[in-house]
């Protein structure tokens, strides 16, 4: 269980450390975004920076250690210490992009702290379940639903409800992916190829990164992490505990509870640093919002 732990956490530093590295790229591709839609060119623009592949480098070793973390630890602990990888962009983005950083800020990842260490002391082991068909087939199928939803949300008339939505189509994109790992009993090839879970993991990640991408495009990073955090973290939890067999260390159901809303909670105090940091005063170029790439 300890190991799932660090791997969790390790997985929260590469992905918050990540967003840094794909926010510099971003920057120094940036340019206005004058339709609605979901828009896959600013994608292949930025990713031919340095800054951009060195961010995708530490995104892939993210997901390998939280691959770790799901086969031994409750899907809501990874899912807390995923959230808290804002707090990992906030530290990091107040050094390297020199960003305004508070007392409210360091409140705000002292909660993220204290949250996952109630966490950690409540928890109990991965639940031993892997899902029915029913339940692997119906990952693949979210994950489709995710892309078309998400699709439409880019079309949205008002900037707000689109990038809201979209950050909520990237948050289940990712909540898909966390979940249909999780529904991959063994690693075996023959078992990856004929598990409907493991076509869900790739067409959900892909979904959530380019809605998330778009989402940040067109509308306030703010909302747009909001959403993706709320859409991420809560529908994996409920169904590791409903019918993955997720529990608890015996008792300690109301400290897992309590650690589990700090953490979230002290994340989503952190969500204007999901873009990797905004500046801490407007220059003239800023006109046109700066475009933020953060994948999982």
């Amino acid at each position: 269980m300890l190991v799932g732990l660090v791997c969790a956490l390790g997985a929260a530093m590469c992905f918050g450390t990540a967003s840094v590295f794909q926010a510099v790229a971003a920057r120094s591709t940036a340019g206005g975004v004058g339709t609605a839609g979901v828009d896959a060119r600013h994608v292949a623009r930025v990713m031919g920076e340095g800054w951009y592949v060195l961010g995708l480098c530490l995104d892939t070793a993210g997901f390998g250690l939280e691959l770790v973390a799901l086969r031994t630890i409750p899907i809501y602990a990874v899912g807390a210490a995923l959230a808290s990888s804002l707090a990992v962009t906030a530290v990091v983005a107040s050094r390297m992009l020199q960003t305004s950083f508070g007392r409210v800020e360091w409140a705000a990842v002292a909660v993220v702290c204290l949250g996952l260490g109630l966490l950690a002391a409540a928890s109990g082991s991965g639940g031993h379940g892997s899902g029915t068909p029913a339940l692997r087939w119906g990952t693949l199928v979210a994950a489709g639903l995710t892309l078309v939803a998400g699709l439409a949300a880019g079309r949205l008339p008002r900037r707000r409800a689109r990038s809201a939505a979209l950050g909520l189509g990237a948050g289940l994109g990712f909540g898909v992916v966390t979940l249909a790992v999780r529904l991959i009993p063994h690693l075996s090839p023959g078992a990856i190829v004929s598990n409907p879970a493991t076509y869900a993991v790739l067409l959900a990640g892909g979904a959530a990164f380019l809605l998330f991408t778009s989402a940040l495009q067109h509308g306030s990073v703010t909302i747009a992490t909001t959403a993706m955090v709320l859409g991420e973290t809560f529908g994996p939890a409920i169904v590791g505990v409903v019918a993955l067999g997720d529990r608890t260390r015996p008792g300690l159901a109301p400290l897992g509870v309590a650690g589990y809303g700090l953490a979230v909670l002290g994340a989503l105090a952190l969500v204007r640093f999901g873009e990797g940091g905004a500046p801490p005063h407007p220059t003239p170029s800023d006109h046109v919002r700066p475009v933020t790439v953060e994948t999982r």
